[in-house]
Formats: structure tokens, sequence, C-alpha cells
């Protein structure tokens, strides 16, 4: 089995494991805080991954494209470059914007986002941005030497970690009140992902080949060529992350004040800002996990073949990663419309926002594109295009958000619209870019065989519920009734022969079984 397999279903294993724990971490916290302390937390979220966007400067992408192309050459003492650049960039903008956020945190919490409470998760969390900084020029590198063991188990590790301090710390701090909770659980966010440093620097420090200490100063200051090459990526891929970071840091802003204005107070948008994006969207971006998996490995796969200007390899894996998405994004789509209520009230003890699930599952099929379609533009030195595209797309989000909540008929739907018009246009715009680059055949039997398949898989799904799971509301029929409509939906799959024999020998456990 080639690399790009074996690091994608390597990195599936532990994406999936990761959101499962992830998502463990989510019910934890919702279940012990509630949906308020969660609106607290992910009301601060996003102003840290502004600070890491801005601190990694879109170097782990650059990193990874870097190293494969010089390892493709052989080029060893190009990779110890690529290192020492990209740790000292990094390090400095840490050290400069970590301050910076504790300094700044009063002010974002009382005027911006309308709810001083905000201030203690905000104050808990800025430790986590040097870390990260670090870790994930490591990560960067293992991706582009296509070893992706290390960065999976590091993922799985931050997860664990973080689960098994997450409850602990916000019951013992939950009588002091819901802020000072939602700080622990920042905290043990913090902790994790120290954890998940100090695994993944042990086992660079094993692998490497080379000292990165010796003239590491030197490599720096010769490294200026290595710079400009990794700025060429790195910069257009910040810039698209960066609107990304930018408008989920405005969109909070936006939110408190358009629901504001729709009448509703602060404590109420809060606690409904909580339920969509800490109650339902955790659940919709569960399946993600593959999606992320199949990006990262493609960047360096697609990368090398470009370097190689082997057209025929970049359109076919192109091919083969939307086909994997559409399996995968179909049947999640399916799942999540069906079952949203009774998913929310096992996960959470609440069906409250599952109308969110069943508004946003279908558009979040084409989030699920929107990890390989990055890559791919990226890998094609098309970052900057991708850029533009982030923009439009989070430009047209925020207006809508801002047009629609703060009317009284829509208040937080509103929000769930702007999400949805948003990653429906960023998707579109992002396949037209890969469409002008590469050659490429559309399939249109194909698509269609999928939206039959889905359509027929999620009537099974209704029938069941109705018929069957309304009599017996328990976890046991709920299995019973995911199960069945996962079963229905392969067995249509295989019939219309979406995924074949030939495609299972390749991943290694079929592999065994089927020859």
């Amino acid at each position: 089995m080639n690399k790009f397999l074996k690091g994608t279903m390597i990195l599936m294993a532990a994406g999936l494991i990761t959101k499962l724990l992830g998502f463990i971490n989510r019910i934890v916290i919702a279940r012990v805080i509630g949906a308020e302390g969660v609106g607290l937390f992910m009301m601060s979220s996003p102003t840290l991954f502004l600070v890491i966007t801005i601190t990694q400067l879109g170097l782990p992408v650059a990193i990874s494209k870097a190293v494969a192309e010089a390892e493709a050459r052989g080029e060893r003492q190009k990779t110890k470059k690529i290192l020492a650049v990209s740790l000292a960039v990094t390090g400095i903008l840490s050290l400069i914007l970590t301050p910076t956020l504790m300094l700044i945190s009063p002010f974002l919490s009382e005027t911006l986002f309308t709810d001083r409470r905000t201030l203690y998760p905000l104050m808990a969390i800025t430790p986590i941005v040097p870390i990260v900084a670090v870790s994930s020029v490591i990560r960067g590198y293992f991706q582009g030497k296509q070893n992706m063991k290390p960065a999976a188990i590091a993922q799985v590790l931050e997860q664990v970690v973080r689960i098994a301090l997450i409850a602990f710390l916000a019951k013992k701090f939950l009588p002091m009140g819901i802020e000072y909770a939602a700080a622990a659980a920042m905290g043990a966010s913090v902790i994790g992902e120290l954890a998940s440093f100090i695994y993944l620097f042990l086992m660079f420090k094993a692998k490497k080949k080379f000292r990165v200490r010796k003239r590491f100063f030197q490599s720096i200051t010769d490294g200026k060529k290595t710079l400009g090459e990794l700025m060429n990526v790195a910069l257009p891929t910040t810039g698209g992350r960066l609107i990304g970071s930018v408008t989920w840091f405005l969109e909070p802003i936006v939110v408190s004040h358009s629901l504001l204005l729709a009448g509703i107070a602060a404590g109420v948008a809060t606690k409904q800002y909580g339920l969509l994006t800490g109650y339902a969207l955790p659940l919709l971006s569960l399946p993600s996990f593959f999606t992320h998996s199949l990006s990262t490995s493609l960047v360096p796969e697609i990368s090398e073949a470009n370097a190689n200007r082997n057209q025929l390899m970049v359109e076919y894996r192109f091919q083969q990663s939307l086909r994997f998405v559409l399996m995968a994004g179909c049947l999640s789509t399916v799942i999540l419309y069906v079952f949203a209520e009774p998913l929310m009230k096992w996960f959470y003890g609440t069906s409250d926002g599952y109308e969110f699930i069943q508004f946003l599952a279908p558009f979040f099929l084409f989030t699920y594109f929107q990890g390989p379609f990055s890559a791919i533009l990226q890998a094609l030195n098309l970052a900057g295009a991708a850029m533009i595209n982030s923009l439009i797309g989070s430009v047209l989000k925020i207006l809508v958000i801002f047009v629609f909540a703060s009317q009284p008929a829509f208040g937080i739907n509103g929000v769930a619209l702007g999400m949805a018009a948003g990653t429906v246009l960023v998707t579109l715009l992002h396949f037209a870019t890969v469409l002008k680059k590469i050659q490429f055949t559309v399939y249109i039997g194909m698509y269609a065989k999928f939206i039959l398949v889905t359509l027929l898989s999620g009537i099974s799904g209704i029938f069941y519920l109705r018929y069957v799971f309304d009599y017996y509301p328990t976890l046991l029929f709920l299995t019973i009734g995911i199960v069945l409509v996962s079963c229905i939906y392969l067995i249509f799959i295989f019939a219309f022969k979406l995924l074949t024999k030939g495609d299972l020998i390749r991943l290694p456990f079929f592999n065994r079984i089927l020859k």
C-alpha cells in the first residue's frame, strides 16, 4: 500500500479517536457547566485560534510541502534550514502575542463580547499559544516526511489528558461561578496541548538525523532564501486561515450585538450561542476527522506529484478524495438529519437546539469538501486563490448573520443561516478554482447515484424513527437505528458500485481478509 493511503488511514484512525474523545470532552463540559457555560467557552475560543493562526503564520502547511520536496531531492541540509527558520519565526511571534492577548482580554470581554464573564476563559487559555507554535512546526516536519504516526498519537494523547482533567477541574471551580468553570475547562486544554507537545518533541529528537541546535543561528542567517520559499506558501495560506480565524473571532461579537438588537438579553444570547456552537456544531463536525486526515495526506502527496509534473496522479488523487468524502459525508448527513433530536437528548441530556442540526446537516456536506479542496489548492501553489475564496465566503457569512440575526423573527436562526451560506459559497469557489488548474472529468452519474443512495437511506431512517423508535425511545434502539441505516447505506453503495472490492483491497485490514 502506498504512503498516501497508509498515511491517510493512520490519520483517519487517530482522527476518529481524537474526534470521539473531543466530542466526549464537549459532552462533559456541556453536562457540567450547561449551555450558558458552553456559550462562554465558545465565545472565548475564537480569540485563541486567531492568535494561534497569526503565530503559526501558515508555516505547518509550508513546512510539510517544503520538507516533502526537499526529501524528494535528498536535500537533508535544506530540511534543517526549514526547521530553524520556522522555529525562529513562530517563537518570536508567540513571545509577542501571548502577553498582548493577556493585556487586551479585559477590553475584549467587556466591550466586544458584551459579556464580561468571558474574561476568565480568555486569560486561562493564553499559555497555550507558545506551546502550539512550536509543536505545529514539528507536526509539519513529520507530515512532510509522510510519517503520520507521531502527529496522530499526539492528537490522541492531547484529548486523553484533556478529558482526564476537564471534569475534575470544571466541577472544582463551578461553585465559584460558571465563568470560573469555563476557565477551568480552558486550563485543561492547555495541559492537554502541553502533553502532546512533550510527546512530539521527544519523537522528533529520536527520529531526526541531524542536530538542529548545531549552528542553529547560522542556519537562520543562511536561510533567507528558505524563508522566502516558505513565505510564498505560508503567507497566502495564513491569509486563508486568517480570514477564517478573523471571521470566527468576529462571529460571537456580531452575534452578541445582533441578538441584542433583536431584543435578546446578553445572558440568553450566550446560552443560545452555546446551544448552536457548543452542542450542535460538535455533532455536525464529528465526521470531519475523515476529511482532515485526507487533507493532511494530500498536501505532500500532490506536492510531490506536481513537482514531478505527474498530472495524471494529481487528478487521480483528486478524484479519489472526492469519492471518499462523498461516501463518508453523505452517510453522516443522513444520520445527523434523521436522528438529530434523539442524539442531542442522549448526548447532552436535552433536545434543545436539535433544529440547528437538521437545518445545517445538508450544508455541512459542503464543509467536508473544503479541507481536501484547500489542501489541493495549497499543493498546487494556489493558496492565494483559496484565501480570496475564503474572504468572499466569510464576508457573506458575517453579512447574513448581521442582517438576519438582528431581526426578532430570525434571532439565532439567522446565525445558522449565515454559517450555511458562507460554507456553500467557499466550497463552490474552491471547486471552481481547482477546475481551472487541472484537467478533471466530472462523473455526473456518480454524483446522481450518491444523491439517490442518500435519499433512500434517509427515507429508511425516517420510517424507523416513526414506526420503531417512537415506541421504544431508548439508547439501544437509537443505536440499532443508526447501525441499520448505515448498513442500508452500504448495501446501496455496493449495489450501485460506488465502492468495490478493488477499493477495499487497497486498505490493510480488508487486504488481509479479502485476499
